[in-house]
């Protein structure tokens, strides 16, 4: 149960270990090696790397916390050299599903009326170059940095128009010799998979997606989250539900937005059968769990200016809703088994998070909490300030 570990850990705060986040790691490493040699059930395949993703990415999300002065320095290195994190607006969260569902329709089209290899070859492209700098964020911070550093701070004038390049153009980077060697490897892996598209491959780059978007991303609140989320329920219902935009989509589409699961081996033409789940069925579920995470850490009292991923402190919000995850993301495999048709997996994710942290705030007695926990710094503080004064304003003119 959550509530016996809560308790056993709080007791133990900071120093040491936490050993279930190393076998996240150790369990998204191990699945990937095992699975190129065994055929692991898809079902237990997908639930254990799912669960681990998310496990590491909303603990490396703590860093999202740090004071924004704080990411100097020593904080920079855990961000992935890639500097700090963005915070999401209430209108971004209204906006989300529309342009979701534009550019969905967009691929749609482009699949059915344009070349498909040539979309592919597009998209392909773009993906390399993201799936990059993804690859790179995720394993520097892993590698121990040596060999030579090369500085560069410079500041080149020069004619071009303005709308095309700003001048001054101020070019600031410290790479050590080491970073190279992984921006490089980064490349050649990405070159690889573009040429190959083998599907091992292609989950190491959603893999890294995954983990970046969740660990620089904040929903700057819980009211924000809960608008994204069921914005995002109603959208994932209409497109597999009541169209096959999205069903088309996913499977005409090359790029890394999916995670596969080999299911079985098709006897006559001895392919290897592939399930699919969206990186948005994790990566959106996953904003949500980090902010409450991060909630729990507020609520222990967590200082802000280091940020220790290891740091043990009760985490019930995190806790339940990552249990309710899996419980749905269990629920819409067995949906999709039973029915023999693919599922909208927000339809059975978003209740699952959404109810447990509001039964986990019920039962605590901290609604209240929860919905004035904020992450938005300054602008929040500025527009309430402009609340006041109108408020100051309208008292004068009666």
């Amino acid at each position: 149960g959550t509530m016996s570990s809560d308790t056993v850990q709080s007791n133990a705060k900071d120093g040491g270990t936490n050993y279930l986040l190393m076998a996240c790691y150790g369990a998204i490493a191990g699945l990937w090696v095992l699975t190129q040699f065994v055929m692991v059930p898809y079902v237990v395949h997908l639930l254990l790397l799912v669960t681990a993703i998310l496990y590491v990415a909303c603990h490396q999300s703590l860093v999202l916390r740090e004071e924004p002065g704080q990411q100097e320095g020593d904080g920079s290195k855990t961000q992935g050299g890639m500097g700090g994190g963005e915070v999401l607006r209430k209108e971004d969260a209204y906006q989300f599903p529309i342009l979701g569902s534009a550019s969905l329709f967009s691929l749609y089209l482009a699949f059915k009326f344009l070349d498909k290899e040539l979309v592919n070859l597009l998209i392909g492209f773009y993906f390399c170059m993201v799936g990059c700098i993804a690859l790179y964020a995720t394993i520097s911070p892993l590698v121990p940095s040596w060999g030579f550093s090369w500085k560069m701070d410079r500041k080149i004038t020069h004619p071009l128009p303005k709308f095309l390049m700003e001048s001054p153009l101020v070019i600031q980077f410290d790479l050590t010799f080491s970073e190279i060697l992984v921006f490089l490897a980064s490349a050649i892996f990405c070159g690889v998979y573009f040429r190959f598209k083998h599907w091992t491959m292609n989950n190491i780059l959603g893999i890294c997606f995954c983990l970046q978007g969740i660990e620089r991303f904040s929903l700057g609140t819980y009211k924000i989250g809960a608008i994204l989320l069921i914005g995002l329920f109603f959208y994932d219902i209409f497109w597999v539900f009541g169209t096959d935009v999205m069903v088309t989509v996913a499977k005409n589409l090359d790029g890394p937005i999916k995670i596969l699961f080999p299911r079985a081996i098709n006897a006559e033409t001895g392919k290897t059968e592939m399930s699919l789940l969206g990186l948005g069925d994790i990566v959106i579920p996953g904003f949500f769990l980090a902010l409450l995470l991060r909630f729990d850490a507020h609520k222990a009292q967590l200082p802000t200016n280091t940020t220790n991923v290891h740091a043990s402190f009760p985490k019930p919000y995190f806790h339940s809703a990552l249990i309710s995850y899996v419980l749905g993301l269990g629920t819409t495999l067995y949906v999709m088994i039973v029915f023999n048709a693919a599922q909208p997996a927000l339809l059975y994710l978003v209740p699952a998070c959404l109810g447990s942290s509001l039964i986990c705030a019920i039962m605590r007695g901290e609604m209240g909490e929860l919905f004035a926990y904020s992450e938005e710094e300054e602008e929040e503080k500025e527009e309430k300030e402009e609340k006041e004064e109108k408020k100051e304003e309208a008292k004068k003119e009666d």
